[in-house]
């Protein structure tokens, strides 16, 4: 069964109590206090796992619980750490609480603490003093952080196929890899999303096939509103297109409506627009359809058309998509050239970092100023999706798009940073 999206309840391990203990031993007297203090309560930490392609497992377990610390003993003996709850997700897993992402996997082996235990409380020993020479006081452990979480799965892609129902996605998934989607002569015969990987020359593409997408998908009509998602992370599109359609122009400004109203980045993602099916159809009628559908398609986005069954055209758009996929690996890789230490923001190198501000302009814009954000601002490269997820990650971690709630942006609203604008 395929799951790409849960809610479950966390609840990381409380702290043990400290102790409240005084030496006892024969020829020594008034021995002092000696409790020892409570033990820290687990965690519950997410670990990206390459063995796993669905959130279901934890469809059946929505309450996670860690161990908690063992409180405190006699002779300054401190209790036992509570276990940490380990949990494994997919690659791609996205984890939200209160609608704020937390945790975004992208790497398998990642681990990321989504509830952190509480500390253990101090024995008595630690409350010793020259004015307070018995105290009989020790600390109650932390409580353990408490969470309802939300994990989304977004498939991790290369390239992702959209068009229609029917427009021959699986199909073509099922040529180019080994994939084996169902396929079928009606529309959304693809109810789950599919991945297969597509062998081309000395390299391989993973590709993502979704469900088929029909006019309001965007809005919840058919079966793509719940799958989109997926296409998310890819680098290049593959536009599938079933040449017999009425009106192949209008199917294509269709699905690319649809992809806009869906998420604006996702609109403006490299494309490569296929014809399919073009088998026992004359070649006059072929250079029709493809000049219609050049006139429609954005400047610079190739046409093919292509018999997925009849293995005509499927290399030359592989190698297309290869080519546009290394183009944006270059683009990824070109931002995540950068210092060592900036690449990851811990939550708690972040929280020193105060030295931000946030102001409105009459125009209603939002303006973020402060040293060290904008010095990550300027190695943003805000043409990728990777590059602004990562300075609006560093902007939840510090709190600013807190701030900026606060202060009353609506989506739509500009947010202005060292002179860069983006949308919030």
């Amino acid at each position: 069964m395929f799951v790409d999206k849960v809610t479950v309840q966390v609840k990381a391990g409380d702290g043990g109590n400290g102790a409240v203990s005084f030496r006892h031993e024969k020829f020594v007297e008034k021995g002092g206090p000696d409790g020892g203090d409570g033990g820290t309560g687990g965690s519950v930490i997410f670990v990206a796992d390459p063995n796993q392609n669905t959130l279901v497992q934890l469809r059946y377990k929505q309450e996670l619980v860690a161990k908690p610390g063992v409180a405190g003993f006699h002779r300054k003996q401190h209790g036992r750490a509570g276990e940490d709850l380990l949990v494994k997700v997919p690659v791609g897993t996205q984890v939200f609480h209160d609608g704020q992402l937390i945790a975004d996997f992208t790497t398998v082996g990642q681990q990321e603490i989504v509830a952190h235990g509480g500390d253990g409380g101090f024995g008595n020993a630690h409350f010793k003093s020259s004015v307070r020479q018995a105290p009989r006081v020790a600390e109650l452990g932390e409580k353990g952080e408490q969470k309802e979480l939300v994990l989304e799965l977004k498939l991790l892609a290369d390239v992702g196929l959209v068009g229609f129902p029917n427009a021959g996605k699986s199909t073509f998934l099922s040529v180019v890899s080994n994939a084996r989607p169902e396929i079928g002569d009606y529309p959304f015969t693809t109810l789950i999303p599919q991945l297969g990987v597509a062998d081309i020359d000395d390299t391989s593409l993973l590709i993502a096939d979704i469900p088929g997408l029909i006019e309001g998908a965007s809005q919840g009509k058919g079966l793509g509103d719940e799958f989109l998602r997926h296409v998310e992370r890819t680098q290049v599109l593959l536009h599938l297109i079933d040449i017999y359609e009425p009106d192949v122009a209008a199917a294509y400004k269709t699905i690319n409506s649809e992809l806009s109203q869906y998420s604006k980045e996702l609109s403006k993602r490299p494309q490569i627009v296929v014809l399919t099916k073009i088998d026992g159809l004359p070649q006059d009628g072929i250079d029709q359809q493809v000049a219609r559908l050049k006139s429609a398609v954005q400047k610079g986005t190739e046409v093919f058309a292509i018999s997925s069954q009849a293995h005509i055209g499927v290399k030359e758009v592989l190698r297309k998509a290869r080519i546009l996929v290394e183009t944006a690996r270059a683009k990824v890789a070109e931002v995540s050239v950068e210092e060592p230490d900036t690449p990851v923001i811990r939550l708690d190198a972040a929280a020193q970092d105060s030295s931000w501000q946030v102001t409105t302009t009459e125009a209603g814009e939002f303006i973020v100023s402060g040293a060290k954000i904008e010095r990550f601002a300027a190695r943003t490269n805000f043409e990728t999706e990777p590059g602004v997820r990562r300075l609006r990650d560093i902007m939840r971690r510090t709190g600013i798009m807190h701030e900026l709630e606060r202060q009353g942006i609506q989506p739509g609203n500009s947010i202005i940073i060292g002179g860069h604008r983006m949308p919030y």
